[in-house]
């Protein structure tokens, strides 16, 4: 049985590293980017299987990610935005543009998986 792909998109080194560590031990693998271009980098080697993505990153937001994905890509990977900024206008540019899910700081690891498993179920 084949891992499930996962990009994660977070420019907080602890942040990453901790969601990083539970998603491995949960079985994912992941692929760790820590700005939008390195996103977009790993995303035109090959697609993962679920983006979890901050929305606030240099060069490249979250919000562009999921209107790059679902416009340029013409692809429906799951993405989980998650962000320090949710306020509302965030939240809502992320669901209009195709976010699967959004996640406010500080995440929970605990709860990402609950949401991912989801997210993977459904497909």
């Amino acid at each position: 049985m084949t891992k499930t792909r996962l990009l994660l998109a977070e420019d907080d080194q602890l942040l990453a590293a901790l969601l990083s560590f539970r998603l491995k031990k949960a079985g994912y693998e992941v692929i760790q980017c820590v700005d939008g271009k390195e996103m977009k980098e790993q995303l035109s080697l090959k697609l993962p299987d679920v983006i979890v993505s901050d929305i606030m990153m240099p060069y490249f937001s979250g919000i562009e990610l999921v209107d790059y994905v679902r416009k340029e890509l013409a692809s429906d990977i799951p993405i989980i935005i998650i962000s320090s900024a949710g306020n509302e206008a965030n939240v809502l540019s992320a669901f209009e543009l195709g976010a699967n899910d959004f996640l406010s700081k500080p995440v929970s690891p605990s709860e990402l998986l609950v949401r991912l498993q989801r997210e993977m179920s459904k497909r």
